[in-house]
C-alpha cells in the first residue's frame, strides 16, 4: 500500500457529521470538514416537550455528501489517496425500511411522518414500551434477554422504539419490511446494498441495543416478541442472523458515491459501529480504561478479556458484548442521558427574552469562570444531572433532574456550578458500579468537545471521582476511530490492535484531582445520594 494512503472516517453525531481524512501511516488528520443537518437545524420533526427527537433521513444523505466534498474540495491527490471509509455514528438510532433498505420517510407518502425517520438516541417516546420489555424479561416465561445490557432496557435502544412505532402509527409499522440503526444503513447505502435481508448488520448496534447474542442464538425468539406485543408477530423474524465487528467490509464504495465523494470507486467501508464505540479505538482504549466519549451526553466504554470476565454481569449499564469495540474483547458501555445538554439548558434560560442579543454559547465561559471561584458545593446548592433520565447506572428515563439548596444568594454561577457537580457526581456512580460489579478502571480517558474545551468541568470530574484524567489531543476520536477501523478493511495493517496503535491519538493534557476538594467531595457525593434518593421516591408516585 502507498505510504501516502489515506482513509476517510465518517462520524454521524446529533447536529452534523464530521468527515475526517487521516493518514494511514501514522494516524495524521489531513483534512476534515462538517456539515450541519439542515432540517434538524430548524427542529423539523422533533416535539421536546414530548422528548420526540427524529432526523430525517435525507439530513444524513445531503450532510455527508456535503462534508466530504468541503473536507477534499481543491486536493485531488489528496481524494485520489483514500483507500477505505469507515462509519460511526449515534445510537440507537433505528428507522422502518422498505424491502429495498429505503427508509419509508424517502418515499413520497411518509416523507413527514417523523415515526418513518430515524428515532435519534435521545428520543424518549417509548418509556412505557420498555417498561413492558422489563417486565417480561423479568417474567420468567422466557430468558432473560437483558442479562447482557445490565438487566434493564432502555426506551433509547432498537425494540423499545419500534414497538412504540407499532402501537402508536401502525401505518408506518404495516408498511416496514424490516428495521436497520443507522450505523448499519449508512454502509448500505455506500456499498448499493438494496435488499434489507442482506445489510450487514454492526455487532457494536445489534449487542447493545438490539439484545443480540451469541449464547441467546442471535436476536429475541418470535415467540418472546408475540408475548410482548401480538402485533410484533408481523415483523419478518428474525430481522437478521448474523452480526459483524468493525474489522470486517460491508461492501465496497459504488461508483454512483465515489463520484459524489470525489475518491476511488470499489475502496472498502466498514461495517459501522456507535460513535462511542470507535471514539474509544481512536482514544487508543487497552483493557480497563474507561474511555469518556463527552458531549451533549457522554458514553463511557471499557474493554476486558473475556477470559477475565468470566461469568461476571455488571447490573445497570448499557450492555457488555463481545468484540462491540476492540475484536477479541469483551465490549462494556455506560453512560450519561445528558451531560452538556444540562448546560446548553441552563444557559437557554438565562438568554430566555433577550431574542439574538446573546448568542447560544456566549454565556457559558463568563458562568465557568465565575463557578470557578467558588469552592465545591458553591453557596449549598447541590443538583442531579437527569434532566434527560438517567441512562446508567440503573436505566430510568422517567426520572427528572432536582436543583436543592436554593435561596436568595444563589447566583446562576452557583447553580452552574451545582449542574457541573451533579454530572461530575453522576460519573463517579458509573465509575462505582463497574469496580464495584468486578470490572477494575485502571485509567481514565476523556474525549469530545467538553473534555478539550472546559478545564473547569475536568477538573471537576477528577475531583469528584478522585481520579486522574487524561484528554485525548483529538477534536475528532470518533471519526478517527472509523479511520482505525478503514485502515484495518484496507489491508494496511494486520488487526485493529495495531491500527490503532499506529494511527491513535495521544493525550494532551492530564487533569489531577485536589486532594482538598477530593475530601469535600466526600460529603457533597452523599448529598447528590440523598437527594437522588427522594427525586426517584418522587417518580414513582407520580
Amino acid at each position: 500500500m502507498a505510504t501516502n494512503s489515506s482513509v476517510i472516517g465518517l462520524d454521524f453525531g446529533t447536529d452534523s457529521v464530521r468527515a475526517v481524512v487521516v493518514r494511514v501511516a501514522d494516524g495524521e488528520e489531513l483534512a476534515q470538514a462538517v456539515a450541519s443537518y439542515p432540517r434538524w437545524a430548524e427542529q423539523k420533526y422533533c416535539d421536546p416537550a414530548r422528548q420526540m427527537y427524529r432526523h430525517h433521513p435525507a439530513d444524513y444523505i445531503e450532510s455527508m455528501a456535503e462534508a466530504v466534498r468541503l473536507a477534499l474540495q481543491g486536493r485531488a491527490e489528496l481524494a485520489a489517496s483514500v483507500v477505505g471509509i469507515g462509519v460511526d455514528t449515534t445510537g440507537s438510532t433505528p428507522v422502518a425500511v422498505a424491502a429495498d433498505g429505503a427508509p419509508l420517510a424517502l418515499r413520497r407518502e411518509f416523507a413527514d411522518d417523523p415515526d418513518a425517520m430515524f428515532i435519534l438516541w435521545k428520543d424518549h417516546t417509548a418509556v412505557a414500551e420498555a417498561e413492558a420489555i422489563n417486565a417480561l424479561c423479568r417474567s420468567g416465561r422466557f430468558p432473560d434477554y437483558t442479562k447482557y445490557v445490565g438487566g434493564i432496557y432502555s426506551s433509547e435502544w432498537f425494540w423499545a422504539k419500534i414497538l412504540h412505532v407499532a402501537r402508536t402509527n401502525p401505518r408506518v409499522f404495516q408498511a416496514a419490511a424490516n428495521w436497520m440503526e443507522l450505523a448499519d444503513w449508512v454502509p448500505a447505502l455506500l456499498t448499493g446494498v438494496d435488499d434489507a435481508s442482506r445489510v450487514v448488520r454492526s455487532r457494536c448496534a445489534a449487542g447493545h441495543k438490539a439484545i443480540w447474542h451469541p449464547s441467546f442464538g442471535g436476536l429475541p425468539s418470535r415467540e418472546w416478541l408475540v408475548a410482548l406485543d401480538p402485533v410484533l408477530g408481523n415483523l419478518p423474524t428474525p430481522l437478521f442472523h448474523d452480526t459483524q465487528p468493525s474489522d470486517h467490509a460491508a461492501g465496497r464504495l459504488t461508483p454512483e458515491w465515489a463520484a459524489r465523494f470525489g475518491v476511488p470507486a470499489g475502496i472498502p467501508v466498514t461495517v459501522g459501529a456507535f460513535d462511542c464505540h470507535m471514539g474509544a479505538v481512536g482514544a487508543g482504549i487497552e483493557p480497563y480504561t474507561l474511555v469518556r466519549v463527552m458531549g451533549t451526553s457522554t458514553c463511557d466504554v471499557l474493554v476486558a478479556p473475556p477470559e477475565e470476565v468470566g461469568e461476571t454481569l455488571v447490573r445497570g449499564i448499557c450492555g457488555q458484548v463481545p468484540d462491540s469495540v476492540v475484536p477479541g474483547f469483551i465490549g462494556f458501555e455506560a453512560g450519561q442521558s445528558s451531560f452538556g445538554d444540562v448546560f446548553a439548558w441552563f444557559e437557554r434560560l438565562l438568554r430566555w427574552g433577550r431574542g439574538d442579543a446573546v448568542k447560544p454559547g456566549a454565556l457559558l465561559p463568563k458562568l465557568e469562570e465565575e463557578a470557578r471561584k467558588l469552592p465545591p458545593g458553591g453557596y449549598g446548592e447541590v443538583a442531579l444531572d437527569w434532566l434527560n433520565g438517567r441512562r446508567t447506572p440503573d436505566a430510568d428515563q422517567t426520572l427528572r433532574s432536582v436543583i436543592a439548596g436554593l435561596h436568595l444568594g444563589s447566583s446562576a454561577a452557583s447553580v452552574y456550578r451545582a449542574l457541573v457537580e451533579a454530572t461530575a457526581f453522576g460519573s463517579r456512580a458509573i465509575a462505582e458500579r463497574f469496580v464495584g460489579e468486578g470490572i477494575a478502571v485502571n485509567r481514565v480517558l476523556a474525549i469530545g468537545g467538553i473534555a478539550r474545551k472546559s478545564p473547569f468541568v475536568m477538573q471537576t470530574c477528577a475531583d469528584v471521582m478522585n481520579r486522574e484524567i487524561g484528554v485525548v489531543a483529538s477534536d475528532q476520536c470518533c471519526a478517527r476511530g472509523a479511520a482505525i477501523f478503514a485502515a484495518t478493511v484496507a489491508g494496511a495493517y494486520a488487526d485493529t490492535g495495531e491500527a490503532m496503535r499506529a494511527m491513535m491519538s495521544p493525550v494532551e493534557r492530564t487533569f489531577t484531582p485536589d486532594p482538598e476538594a477530593v475530601q469535600a467531595y466526600e460529603a457533597l457525593y452523599r448529598r447528590y445520594g440523598r437527594l437522588g434518593a427522594f427525586a426517584q421516591e418522587w417518580a414513582r408516585g407520580q
